[in-house]
């Protein structure tokens, strides 16, 4: 009578063992506590706006404070490296944007590998670059830009935001794929460079959309191309570069990185969230009016754009002749 009433209480209490036993699923408990997103580049920039656009929602949303912490530092890799080396969790994660590969073939040493050891977490979006000259500067087109400088090979400059940058890249690839020869004027910022265009110390300047959106309608600016493959919302009546300069394509996606061994189900969980939380409408216009298209992919496509990018920005780096050491 014993034994019988023991022998079902025996089964129970396996079953309940074995039900504790099971792998709790880390998506099912992220985020459990904040959420750290590393901008490895100073306040005011384009990664920095665009983290905070989305902070407060994501905290809001998550029920867990959000940190945004800007750790800026040769070009980028000290706060790219803070991440590689934190623990894999979903906890920390780097707000990288195309500088992130530009890297990897700038850079002659990395403290880490960009595509080894990081893993698509959440794509954000897309942005575009302008082509800006001083108004006094007698081009008018990209192809009559091209015409005078290779008329006057080493008297006329580029300003970009300093050596290495996205700006300097772009400018640096297009005159490398027209066979330009341009004094290049390294400053601290967009902001900066763009003065020097104001001064007419520099004739060109290659801008993101964020910063050369508000020279729009200024007379002091001449807009003469964008960088994107195809002509820009953001930028109507501008022509891609490309139309002039075959091959010519330099934009940025945006994207949150976690360390390569964040867990799968972790790593779904961010992504399905944050897709979810930028198609909010008030979200989505604050990317826009920073000249971003918000976009969607799967962490699985996002990783095959990283590839993608790395092997396109490795060509940019070797015809640009640019490296930072």
């Amino acid at each position: 009578m014993i034994s019988a009433t023991v022998e079902p209480m025996r089964i129970f209490l396996l079953i309940i063992l074995a039900f504790l036993s099971l792998p709790v699923s880390s998506a099912d408990v992220w985020p459990s506590k904040p959420i750290k997103l590393i901008v490895p580049f100073s306040a005011g920039g384009v990664q920095d706006l665009l983290a905070r656009s989305f902070s407060n929602e994501l905290a809001n949303a998550s029920g867990q404070s959000v940190i945004v912490e800007n750790r800026a530092g040769a070009g980028g890799t000290v706060g790219t490296n803070l991440v590689a080396k934190s623990a894999p969790d979903g906890y920390t994660l780097v707000v990288a944007a195309a500088s992130h590969n530009i890297n990897g073939s700038l850079y002659s040493k990395m403290p880490y590998d960009p595509l080894k050891d990081f893993t698509g977490a959440a794509y954000l979006g897309n942005t575009g670059y302008v082509l800006m000259t001083n108004a006094d500067f007698p081009p008018k087109t990209v192809a009559e830009l091209i015409a005078l400088v290779k008329s006057k090979p080493g008297q006329f400059n580029y300003a970009s935001a300093g050596n290495g940058s996205a700006s300097h890249l772009a400018m640096a690839y297009f005159a490398g794929l027209a066979g330009l020869e341009m004094t290049h004027i390294p400053t601290k910022g967009t902001g900066e460079a763009i003065n020097e265009l104001l001064a007419g110390r520099s004739q060109a300047v290659i801008a993101a959309n964020i910063s050369a959106l508000p020279f729009a309608k200024d007379s002091r600016i001449r807009f003469l191309g964008v960088t994107t493959e195809k002509p820009s919302p953001f930028v109507p009546g501008v022509l891609p570069i490309g139309n002039t300069l075959k091959g010519y394509v330099f934009d940025s996606w945006f994207a949150l990185l976690a360390p390569a061994a964040t867990p799968k189900d972790v790593i779904n969980k961010i992504s399905l969230d944050i897709t979810q939380l930028i198609k909010r409408p008030e979200v989505s216009e604050r990317f826009k009016a920073q000249g971003i298209e918000v976009g969607t992919m799967s962490p699985e496509e996002l990783n095959q754009l990283l590839r993608r990018n790395y092997e396109q920005m490795a060509q940019v780096v070797k015809i640009s002749g640019a490296k930072v050491d």
